[in-house]
């Protein structure tokens, strides 16, 4: 008996992103003129509408070296799934084409006990989907790797499963330099702007030490709203585990297209290289 695996459909087409195809096209043109190609392995990238964090992000995605393999790591805002989730669904649609699931690395992965394909947690989740179009408009050909992260705790054994996850998705970009690690985060919500450049500041000092412990530290001690600290957490233990150093590539708010400042959302592009 064949199985056929399901497509997962777009969540948020028309709402975070356009759903029309030419439209979305040209939008991507305009967020990513003016950017420059990177050597970065890893970025973190921002995960909002893209009216609003869509220039920091064409920011992150135009750093990365071209790649035929992306490990996207995105926080779950839905609640919904195991605490480490792969799709196990086919492959993810978006109005600019079909984005192939990455079987072989997914399984990979999957030596950590903790890590398991999960349907449930990517159904309604948007932080891995908006990064596939910037994906799409930058390069071709390529496969992901979708893994949801219940980052609902700064325990220390959440960090040891980020610390052991980064140690693994470096073994395997050792091996592979194909392989590309994308951490979807945002970060301060819906704070005065100074008030989220200090939050923000300080999470990045920890960031630029890549020490996890301390990271985590920091957000706890400074009240942090940073939703994707997980998928950063392994992105740092990554980077310093392949003897990459960040660097930060661009930084917006809400308030740059609103125009409101007193309660923005931040948004970083931040390169390991």
């Amino acid at each position: 008996m064949v199985i056929v695996e399901e497509p997962r459909e777009p969540a948020v087409a028309g709402t975070f992103y356009e759903n029309g195809t030419q439209d979305l096209k040209k939008h991507m043109e305009k967020l990513f003129s003016g950017t420059k190609e990177g050597n970065c392995r890893m970025v973190v990238s921002p995960h909002a509408g893209y009216v609003y964090s869509g220039k920091t992000a064409a920011r992150a995605i135009s750093s990365l070296n071209p790649a035929k393999k992306f490990i996207i790591l995105g926080p779950n805002h839905t609640g919904l799934g195991l605490e480490f989730s792969l799709s196990s669904n086919g492959d993810w649609l978006t109005p600019l084409g079909d984005c192939k699931v990455d079987k072989d690395l997914s399984k990979k992965l999957q030596a950590l006990d903790f890590v398991r394909p999960d349907i449930d947690a990517h159904f309604q989740e948007h932080s891995i989907e908006v990064q596939l179009p910037f994906l799409q408009h930058r390069f071709k050909n390529f496969t992901i790797v979708p893994l949801c992260m219940m980052n609902t705790t700064y325990s220390q054994d959440f960090i040891k499963k980020c610390r052991e996850l980064g140690r693994r998705i470096a073994l395997h970009m050792k091996k592979d330099p194909e392989i590309a690690l994308i951490a979807s985060s945002d970060f301060s919500h819906y704070l005065p702007q100074n008030v989220a450049d200090l939050k923000d500041g300080a999470a990045l000092e920890e960031i630029e030490k890549l020490d996890v412990q301390d990271f985590f530290k920091k957000l706890e001690e400074v009240d942090a709203s940073v939703c994707g600290y997980g998928p950063i957490a392994v992105t740092m233990e990554a980077a310093k585990t392949l003897g990459l150093e960040p660097v930060l590539i661009h930084k917006s708010s809400s308030g740059d297209a609103s125009g409101d400042y007193n309660a923005v959302v931040a948004y970083y592009a931040i390169g390991f290289r």
